[in-house]
């Protein structure tokens, strides 16, 4: 299920301009990031696939079809939609909330409580944390149950508005690895909104590097992002300009590390013949 947005632009009533012209092709079965500092737009976009914000010009398909014209409670409902704080029911404890739209889908109740432990099993989340409440969990947890509940009705879109941002490095990076087993697993059309670069790529098939007002600066592959910066607004945002990706191998006593420009340790040199998690995977 694909989405394309064709021109869109949104003004709002006190004559700010969030985005203006954009288009974009989000393939399927792959994650797409939006990634720019606060104020390009990112978000906006993200929220019109779900209309959640409506555009001023232009439109916004899915499957080839404009979402202007469907009920908007329907549509939201057949998307998954994950936030930055989880968004969870406070008075609802984990399983209830999985089960959130399958519920208001009509599916009954047992049904939909299995099928929410079966999704906590593919989050990895322990079933006897099925009956705790949201404040009961830490905001990893909180933010495994909210991509659990995004994947309730088996949606085939996944909206992802910084969902990691609000947790600490570690569980950010734990999040990331794992996200990027599920999206291997589950091949999602995910459109995934983030202000980190070094996010956009672990997790990105395609990048789109946004400006103020929504105006790509550029996008591609990671790898053609980083091999090949389209300006000095690229090179900066990536940390180009100041050595930040410029990785060497150096000898030392314990082996072969991969350091950064600074000497620090990036990580080490694979034994010859490991295999690389996912290698086939971007294109």
């Amino acid at each position: 299920m694909g989405i394309e947005f064709e021109h869109v632009s949104k003004q709002y009533p006190d004559g700010t301009m969030a985005v203006e012209d954009f288009s974009l092709t989000v393939p399927t079965g792959r994650t797409t990031v939006l990634v720019g500092s606060s104020g390009c737009g990112k978000t906006t976009l993200l929220r019109m696939v779900n209309r959640m914000v409506a555009p001023t010009d232009g439109r916004v398909l899915i499957d080839d079809e404009d979402i202007a014209g469907q009920d908007a409670v329907k549509l939201r409902r057949r998307i998954g939609y994950v936030m930055q704080n989880s968004g969870l029911l406070p008075h609802r404890r984990v399983v209830d909330n999985i089960a959130t739209v399958p519920r208001l889908n009509g599916v009954a109740k047992r049904e939909a409580q299995a099928k929410a432990l079966e999704l906590m099993d593919l989050v990895g989340l322990d079933r006897a944390m099925a009956h705790r409440w949201p404040a009961q969990l830490s905001g990893g947890q909180q933010q495994r149950v909210g991509v659990a509940r995004a994947l309730a009705s088996d949606p085939n879109i996944l909206l992802m508005d910084e969902p990691f941002g609000a947790v600490d490095p570690l569980v950010r990076a734990e999040l990331q690895a794992w996200m990027r087993k599920i999206q291997q697993d589950l091949h999602k059309t995910v459109l995934f909104v983030t202000h980190d670069i070094a996010e956009a790529i672990a997790l990105g098939d395609q990048i789109v590097l946004l400006q103020k007002g929504g105006q790509v600066a550029q996008s591609g592959t990671p790898a053609e992002l980083v091999a090949n910066p389209a300006n000095d607004f690229v090179a900066s945002f990536l940390g180009l300009d100041r050595g930040e990706l410029d990785l060497h191998l150096q000898e030392g006593p314990h082996g072969t590390l991969v350091v950064d420009s600074l000497g620090r340790p990036a990580g080490r040199l694979a034994p010859s013949g490991a295999s690389v998690p996912g290698s086939g995977g971007r294109g």
